[in-house]
């Protein structure tokens, strides 16, 4: 009999995404017990929407449920730790969405709780999950492909004054950053899933678009450990909104959708050198399954894990790769100079990226 896990949400912003396409797509392997969010109104119509009966505004309280088997943590960013760490304590698997901390310090901090921990952590990146991308990851990984040359990646979306009408973003200390961070972070993602990791970072970035604290236009230059090139750029400036990633290997380039909340989604362009590269792409892709798209797909690879005792699907060493790029991207922004990964505790910028740290 298949094992269902029963799950709080804690917020009810993304939370809502997250019990609409990664929990209610599969009514067999989890069931969401309880909500918890500090706007009442919010809270009582994501609830009353998907008729779930227990309500509250205590973290605390979620946490004395003797029925609840995951903590799934939506709140702004600068929460995140410490809500970590408690559900991880209470002996609760967690799932947390990005950036799952503030900094490379609270990051290692996490990662060596999660060693103690008898629940496993899983951060959210749900554009990895898609039949493109995770087509384009198994081509990739059986060697079709071949050598890495370069790619782009833009994340081109538009954010007015409207969105930044709220108590905590657009701010240093409650978003930790701009686009790059809470925006941008996915596509960034994406290209270390396929790429691999980054060697060296020069970036720049600048607060063009609205009037807030944080970034909301970033270009980097990224030179990946495999001596491929990658350009990224980011605005929440653009009149529409596209996410787009090209990848040209030595036999096959990819082009991803262009939808900019699902660019994992098929069918990706994959673009073969030759008819013999098409045919071992063919033979690669004769027994796909469906993995699901977005948090449907992450979910359901955690589900799996879990069931399995296996690592989840993705890792906090995953949010750590993605939390150093940050941590280098802000540096080189500074310094006006290539960054060298990997970062460790020695580096100015390991504790904190923020500018008044």
């Amino acid at each position: 009999m298949t094992k269902r896990f029963n799950v709080a949400v804690i917020g009810c912003g993304i939370g809502r995404s997250h019990i609409k396409e990664g929990y209610r797509t599969h009514p067999d392997l989890f069931e969401v017990r309880a909500l918890c969010d500090l706007d009442p109104a919010r809270l009582a119509a994501v609830a009353d929407e998907f008729g779930i009966k227990r309500r509250t505004a205590s973290f605390t309280e979620v946490l004395a449920m003797d029925d609840v088997d995951i903590v799934d943590i939506c709140t702004p960013p600068a929460t995140h730790k410490g809500m970590i760490l408690d559900a991880l304590a209470s002996g609760r698997h967690v799932i947390c969405e990005k950036p799952l901390v503030g900094s490379l310090k609270e990051i290692d901090e996490i990662i060596d709780a999660e060693t103690r921990a008898r629940g496993r952590l899983m951060p959210i990146f749900q554009y990895r999950y898609g039949d493109g991308a995770m087509q384009a990851k198994r081509i990739i990984a059986a060697g079709i492909a071949g050598k890495a040359y370069v790619g782009t990646a833009e994340t081109l979306w538009k954010r007015t004054a409207d969105y930044y009408d709220n108590p905590w973003r657009g701010r240093w200390k409650s978003e930790l950053g701009g686009v790059l961070m809470t925006h941008a972070i996915h596509m960034h993602d994406l290209v270390t899933f396929l790429l691999g990791p980054v060697d060296r970072v020069f970036a720049r970035t600048a607060t063009r678009v609205n009037a807030i604290e944080v970034e909301d236009c970033v270009s980097l230059s990224l030179a990946m450990a495999s001596g491929a090139f990658v350009s990224a750029t980011a605005t929440l400036g653009s009149q529409d909104e596209i996410s787009r990633l090209r990848l040209a290997f030595e036999n096959v380039t990819f082009e991803s959708a262009h939808e900019a909340y699902s660019p994992g989604d098929g069918p990706w362009t994959i673009l073969p050198a030759n008819e013999a590269v098409a045919a071992e792409i063919a033979a690669c892709l004769a027994d796909w399954t469906p993995v699901g798209r977005r948090f449907e797909g992450q979910m359901a690879a955690f589900h799996a894990a879990l069931v399995a005792g296996a690592p989840p699907p993705v890792t906090t060493a995953d949010a750590r790769r993605s939390l150093e790029l940050v941590t280098a991207v802000y540096h080189s922004a500074d310094t006006k100079a290539d960054v060298l990964l990997p970062i460790g505790a020695g580096h100015e910028k390991y504790a904190s990226w923020l500018p008044d740290a």
